[in-house]
């Protein structure tokens, strides 16, 4: 089954690439690797929620957030080799906007490893980062990056 469909068989579709916010671009590729940038929970261009995890946003709630990073990186994918030529995923790197005494960063980042692993089985299998910050761009509540190796 091709990544899209398994995607929409989830009830999720493709967005379009999120428009960079500053000087980068939304993925490169190196080798047989595609590098996502940071990808906002963008929604139409739009953040669904805003502020600290812990304080303003639930942390079920950032996880559906860190799922939505998800599909913002894929969309950077696709337009780089496409997602059906994807042979795993090599690493996440998730980044929670914390209130102080917020700890759960590593649950909140469990929000796009599993949409992960839902999506790519044993190929979604990826070592991980997930780590507290004191604000991300546009007060966004979570950034996650991926790192994932295609075939050529």
């Amino acid at each position: 089954m091709s990544i899209k469909a398994r995607l929409e068989e989830l009830g999720y579709t493709l967005p379009a690439v999120a428009k960079p916010l500053a000087s980068y671009v939304p993925a490169t590729v190196v080798g047989n690797q595609v590098w996502t940038s940071g990808q906002l929970p963008l929604v139409e261009g739009t953040l669904p929620a805003t502020g600290k995890v812990g304080a303003e946003v639930t942390s079920e709630k950032a996880q559906e957030l860190a799922r939505t990073c998800i599909l913002n990186g894929l969309a950077a994918i696709d337009a780089e080799v496409g997602l059906d030529n994807i042979t795993r995923v090599i690493k996440v790197v998730g980044f929670v906007s914390s209130a102080p005494d917020f700890t759960g960063q590593p649950a909140v980042i469990n929000g796009a490893s599993d949409f992960i692993g839902e999506v790519f089985g044993e190929a979604g299998a990826h070592a991980r980062s997930a780590v507290g910050v004191a604000v991300l761009p546009n007060n966004a509540p979570v950034e996650v990056e991926l790192i994932v190796e295609f075939a050529k």
